[in-house]
C-alpha cells in the first residue's frame, strides 16, 4: 500500500506535501516523490529511494516551490524501488501523475501507447495512465473530461491523482478500490490516501466513494459518481476523539479495536482484490514470479500471530493444494530445520519487532535456495517501516492501524484476511485454484465487513454471557478444523486480561483427557459454525452437558441449536466455511473483554505484559 498528497493553495505547498507523507511512511517506504507547478510555469519534481528523509534531504538541496502538487510515498508492485520507478510518473512534462493499486491491464495498454510512439522510463503499471492521459487529453482537451474517459479503460484498482501544467488551476482525483479523501481549507483544498496525512492543515474531510472522480479548486470541489453525474459527498468534522490515540466514546481501547474491525479489514483489502480475484501484484513486484514456484509454505509467528498462522495452515492446504507448516517462532530458531525445496518462508508479526521472529527470519535468510535455504520470505505485518519489513522479501501490510490494548484484536482479524489473500494468489499461481471458487470467496471477502458489523451488533448479548464467568477461574475452549485455533486465539484472550486460566483443544480430543476437568465449576465455550464438522461437534457438546459442565455456544444460525439447561446459544451471521474462522473471533473478543471487566482487571495493560515483545 502508498500513500498519495495533494494540495492547491496560494502558499507554497512543498512543506505540506512532504510533512503529508511522513505521515503517511507507516504504508511503506521504498521510494517517495512529489511534483509541482513551480512559479516558472512548468511542472518540476524530486524523486528519491528509501525513507521520506531522502526526499526531505533532496529537497534541502534543490528546494521546490508551487501553489499546486502532489506527491508519493511508494511500496512498490511493478518495478523495483528505484528513483526511475518512483512517483510522480510524468508524460511530456505536461502532465503528472501518482497512483495507488494496480493495474491489471497495463501491458496491453503499454503495447497500445508504444504504438501511437510514447516512450517509457520506468517498469511501472502507472506511467501507463499519464500516458493514456496526455493522449486522452489532446482528444478533449479538459483534464476531467479526458480522466472520466481514461478510468473506462482501467482494470484493477487504483486512487489517483492528476495534475496538468496546462491546467493548473487544479487537482484531479479518481477513486476505485483504493480510498482517497478531501481536506477542505480556506481558499485552499488538498487531498490524500488517509486523512491523517492532512491533519496538520485542516479538520474537515470529504471522502470520495467507490467510483467517484472529484475537480478540486482553491475554492471548490466538484465530484461526479460511477455513473458520471455531479454528487455532493459528506463534510465530515474531525475531532480529537478520532484518534488512535484516544478512547473516544469507549471506556477501553481494546474495545474500541474490536468495533474498528470491519473498517480496518475493509482497509486491508482496498486495492487488493480485482473484479473476481486477487491482485498478487500486491504482494511485491517479484510476487507473481516467485509464487509460481512455491512448492511449500513454511509460517514461523509468536501468540495472537501464531494462531493466525495455524488458521492459514488450513486454507493452504484445502484451498491452495500447498504443504504448510507453522511453527512457534521461539522454538523454531533454536532447532536444525530441514527445509524442503522450494518453500517460502512467511513470517507473521504486529509490530514487526517480534524478536523471536526477527530471528528465526534472519536464520531462515542464512542460506541460499541452492544450499537448502527458502526460495523467498514474505512478512505480514501492520507497521512498514519495521525490521521484519525491511528484511524481508516480499511483503503484505494489514493495515490495521496503531493498536494500543496489549491484547491484539484488530490485528489478528486483519493478519487472517492477509493471509487468505495469500492463500487465493498461491493457489491460483500453482493452478491449484479453481477461477469459479476464487472468484465466490473474493465476493465474500467484499461482504466480510458486512458480516464483522452484524457479529459486533450481539455484543450486548454477549456482555449478559460473560456473567456466567464472573466467579469463574477456569474455562475450556473447544473447536473442530479451522476454529480450533480460533479456540486457542480465544482462551489466550481470556487468560491475557481477565486472569481466568483457560485452555484450548480440538473437540475431538476432549475425552483424551479435558473431559476429566469438566463440572459445573469450569465452563465449556465452543464455536460450531455449519460445516461439515459440525454434527461430530455436537457429540462433543453432549458429553460436556453430561458431565454438568456449562456451555456457551456461539453457533450458526443455520445449525440448529438452542438454549437449554445448561447451554447457552449465541446464534452467528451465516458464512461461508473459508471465512468463518475471521467472524468467530470476534464474539470471542467481545467475551473476553466483558469478562475481565467484571473481574475489575487492567484491560488495556494486563499485568506482566508488553505490547511489542522486542527480546526473547
Amino acid at each position: 500500500m502508498c500513500g498519495i498528497v495533494g494540495a492547491i493553495a496560494e502558499r507554497n505547498i512543498t512543506a505540506i506535501l512532504v510533512e503529508g507523507l511522513k505521515r503517511l511512511e507507516y504504508r511503506g517506504y521504498d521510494s517517495a516523490g512529489l511534483a509541482v507547478f513551480s512559479s516558472a510555469g512548468i511542472l518540476e519534481r524530486r524523486r528519491r529511494v528509501g525513507k521520506v528523509a531522502e526526499l526531505d534531504r533532496a529537497l534541502a538541496g534543490e528546494p521546490l516551490a508551487g501553489r499546486l502538487g502532489i506527491a508519493h510515498t511508494r511500496w512498490a508492485t511493478h518495478g523495483a524501488p528505484s528513483e526511475a520507478n518512483a512517483h510522480p510518473h510524468f508524460s511530456n512534462d505536461q502532465l503528472a501523475v501518482v497512483h495507488n493499486g494496480i493495474i491489471e491491464n497495463h501491458e496491453e495498454l503499454r503495447a497500445h501507447l508504444k504504438a501511437l510512439g510514447y516512450v517509457f522510463t520506468s517498469q511501472t503499471d502507472t506511467e501507463v495512465i499519464v500516458h493514456l492521459l496526455h493522449h486522452q487529453l489532446q482528444e478533449a482537451g479538459d483534464l476531467a473530461v479526458a480522466l472520466k474517459a481514461v478510468v473506462g479503460q482501467l482494470h484493477g484498482a487504483y486512487g489517483l491523482a492528476v495534475i496538468s501544467a496546462e491546467q493548473s488551476d487544479r487537482l484531479l482525483a479518481a477513486r476505485s478500490g483504493s480510498p482517497l479523501v478531501i481536506g477542505l481549507g480556506m481558499g485552499e483544498n488538498f487531498l490524500a490516501s488517509d486523512q491523517l496525512a492532512l491533519r496538520q492543515v485542516t479538520d474537515r474531510f470529504m471522502y470520495l466513494e467507490e467510483g467517484d472522480i472529484a475537480e478540486i479548486r482553491r475554492d471548490s470541489v466538484q465530484i461526479w459518481d460511477v455513473a458520471g453525474q455531479p454528487v455532493q459527498r459528506e463534510q465530515v468534522q474531525y475531532h480529537e476523539g478520532a484518534e488512535a490515540a484516544d478512547k473516544g466514546i469507549y471506556r477501553h481501547f481494546m474495545l474500541k479495536e474490536i468495533h474498528e474491525q470491519p473498517m480496518v479489514v475493509q482497509r486491508t483489502l482496498e486495492g487488493r482484490l480485482g473484479g473476481n480475484q486477487v491482485l498478487t501484484e500486491a504482494f511485491g513486484p517479484q510476487a507473481a514470479e516467485l509464487f509460481g514456484k512455491v512448492r511449500n509454505v513454511q509460517i514461523v509467528a509468536c501468540g495472537t500471530s501464531y494462531h493466525a498462522g495455524m488458521v492459514a495452515r488450513y486454507w493452504l492446504e484445502e484451498l491452495a493444494g500447498i504443504p504448510c507448516q507453522i511453527e512457534v517462532a521461539s522454538e523454531f530458531r533454536y532447532r536444525k530445520v530441514v527445509v524442503q525445496p522450494d518453500t517460502l518462508f512467511v513470517s507473521i508479526s504486529q509490530s514487526g519487532e517480534t524478536a523471536d521472529t526477527l530471528a528465526a527470519l534472519r536464520n531462515g535468510k542464512a542460506k541460499a535456495p541452492n544450499e537448502g535455504g527458502y526460495l523467498a520470505s514474505l512478512a505480514i505485518c501492520n507497521v512498514g517501516i519495521s525490521s521484519l519489513v525491511r528484511e524481508s522479501d516480499l511483503t503484505l501490510l494489514t493495515q490495521a492501524g496503531p493498536e494500543i490494548g496489549v491484547a491484539s484484536t484488530k490485528a489478528f482479524t486483519t493478519q487472517l484476511v492477509a493471509l487468505m489473500l495469500l492463500t487465493l494468489a498461491l493457489g491460483k499461481a500453482r493452478g491449484n485454484l479453481d477461477s469459479t471458487l476464487e472468484a465466490e470467496l473474493v465476493s465474500e471477502l467484499r461482504c466480510l465487513p458486512a458480516r464483522l458489523e452484524e457479529a459486533l451488533a450481539m455484543d450486548k448479548t454477549i456482555e449478559k454471557v460473560a456473567e456466567l464467568f464472573a466467579e469463574k477461574n477456569h474455562t475450556l475452549f473447544l473447536g473442530r478444523g479451522a476454529q480450533y485455533p480460533v479456540a486457542m486465539e480465544g482462551a489466550l484472550k481470556l487468560k491475557e486480561i481477565s486472569y481466568i486460566h483457560a485452555e484450548a483443544y480440538p473437540a475431538g480430543e476432549l475425552k483424551h483427557g479435558p473431559l476429566a476437568l469438566v463440572d459445573g465449576d469450569m465452563p465449556v465455550v465452543t464455536v460450531a459454525p455449519n460445516n461439515e464438522l459440525l454434527e461430530k461437534l455436537k457429540s462433543n457438546l453432549q458429553e460436556v452437558r453430561a458431565r454438568g459442565g456449562e456451555l456457551v455456544v456461539f453457533a450458526d444460525q443455520q445449525a440448529g441449536l438452542s438454549n437449554g439447561e445448561g447451554t447457552h446459544v449465541v446464534n452467528m451471521p451465516h458464512i461461508g466455511d473459508a471465512l468463518a474462522p475471521i467472524l468467530y473471533t470476534v464474539p470471542l473478543q467481545l467475551l473476553s473483554y466483558y469478562v475481565a471487566v467484571l473481574k475489575g482487571t487492567d484491560v488495556d495493560q494486563p499485568r506482566n505484559l508488553a505490547k511489542s515483545v522486542t527480546v526473547e
